[in-house]
């Protein structure tokens, strides 16, 4: 009997503590979204920080008006351009840092790269450099020879341009036909 008397008190108190604490919650909340919108606006910064910086580049060429008949097309994605050389250093001005859906034709004239959303650009034939297949560039890395890479000269600015085709079966015809478009990569090597 006085076992029962010792846990009547027990039994009697609470059973379980408050499972929500409902303002610590709504704190912490909020503070994670204003911790995230604060990131968010960091990045946003830097990237109209990087894009200031490369505000010397010219304005990027337009498509002639009768570009020729089309060597090669191809759809796929572009995935960013970069100085050459340095596969980390991306290019933001002119919107040449957003990745998109693309369609690029090569023509006598050069390279047309349409991107639906985006800002198209033509390469001119006299300023195609190279092409190579590689396996990264600024934010993409994928296996080895699955990106198709086209060097070119823009203003006094070598630039790397990272496409990847729907099919990559067509990258070796790609490289094949820029690199034949600069005689000096098939005598000398590639330019750089």
């Amino acid at each position: 009997m006085t076992s029962v008397k010792l846990l009547l008190p027990l039994a009697a108190e609470q059973k379980s503590a408050d499972v929500t604490d409902w303002a610590a919650r709504i704190g912490w909340v909020i503070g994670l979204l204003l911790f995230i919108a604060f990131v968010y606006w960091l990045m946003r910064q830097g990237w109209k920080w990087r894009g200031s910086l490369q505000s010397g580049l010219p304005a990027l060429p337009t498509a002639p008006e009768t570009p020729g008949e089309a060597r090669l097309s191809m759809a796929g994605r572009y995935h960013g351009s970069t100085t050459a050389g340095h596969w980390l250093d991306r290019i933001v001005a002119h919107g040449l840092g957003a990745r998109s859906r693309v369609e690029l034709t090569l023509t006598d004239a050069g390279l047309e790269v349409v991107r639906p959303g985006a800002n198209d650009f033509f390469v001119p034939a006299g300023c195609l450099r190279e092409a190579r297949l590689d396996k990264g560039i600024a934010g993409k890395v994928l296996a080895e020879g699955g990106l198709l890479i086209v060097t070119w000269q823009h203003g006094d600015t070598l630039i790397d341009s990272g496409f990847r085709s729907d099919r990559s079966a067509e990258h070796p015809a790609w490289v094949e036909a820029v690199n034949a478009m600069n005689p000096s990569i098939t005598t000398e090597g590639p330019a750089r």
